[in-house]
């Protein structure tokens, strides 16, 4: 297949307090080998040679490890593809004369920042809240082996901690829910012996600072799953729920 014409209707917003709309934007030479970041390259050239102002949009590492690509494309987070964030998304996945809309994650926690970009220190925030594992990192270090955890743990645990952080989870939650996101954070550490001293407070703050950030309830939808570029999986948010209830039960 050689180069594709595409209509692009990308969200423009000035700010969060800025009403915001689609506008259209007709791109021609689209190579099918483009990621779809590349392709927005090439147009925010074409802006800038227009003297008009280029989309604002997240990007870091272009490599699927950096979350920060969360772009909503066709109605999906990271667009038509499994597991993969935009970065790792193709233009061969799309043909010639297609229409693709580009919009910003949607929710109340995730204020626009300018068009596509948005503010997602929420999350920073929920980690911050969970404070520090009590691991001794000077001195007298103790060996990686002298602590035996289960495989089957550890391997639960390494999943869990893959999460980018991307807010992917947020944007395809017709709630807004946090919960896929917050649960991964608590399951890498509550899976580890490491992470067992301030387990209590974690649960607590990590879902009260959650709360508070306004992130919407957790109705068992199941769609944080699917977008999720690293496939994180809903049992985490299961076991949130018991460290949750235990941390409770235990404070009374």
């Amino acid at each position: 297949m050689g180069n594709m014409k595409l209509n692009l209707k990308i969200w423009r917003q000035n700010g969060s307090n800025d009403k915001g709309s689609i506008k259209d934007y007709p791109v021609n030479d689209v190579s099918e080998d483009m990621s779809f970041l590349e392709m927005l390259d090439v147009l925010n050239d074409d802006l800038v040679r227009k003297g008009e102002d280029p989309i604002a949009f997240d990007h870091d590492c272009r490599e699927g490890i950096c979350g920060m690509c969360s772009l909503f494309i066709n109605g999906r987070p990271h667009g038509p593809e499994r597991h993969i964030t935009t970065c790792q998304l193709h233009m061969r996945k799309f043909k010639d004369g297609d229409t693709i809309y580009v919009e910003p994650w949607r929710a109340e926690a995730f204020p626009v920042v300018k068009d596509l970009v948005v503010d997602r220190g929420a999350f920073d925030r929920i980690q911050a809240a969970g404070g520090f594992v009590s691991v001794n990192t000077m001195g007298n270090l103790v060996d990686a082996n002298a602590m035996p955890v289960r495989k089957a743990d550890a391997d639960k645990a390494f999943d869990a901690a893959a999460c980018i952080g991307c807010g992917a989870c947020v944007a395809a939650c017709p709630n807004g829910s946090a919960m896929l996101f917050v649960s991964a954070k608590v399951s890498q550490y509550a899976l580890l012996p490491q992470g067992r001293p301030e387990a209590r407070e974690r649960a607590l703050n990590m879902v009260q600072q959650m709360d508070a950030e306004k992130f919407g309830n957790c109705s068992n939808i199941g769609a944080c799953e699917i977008e999720c570029p690293k496939d994180i999986s809903l049992e985490n948010i299961a076991r949130l729920n018991r460290e949750y209830l235990g941390a409770t039960l235990s404070r009374e």
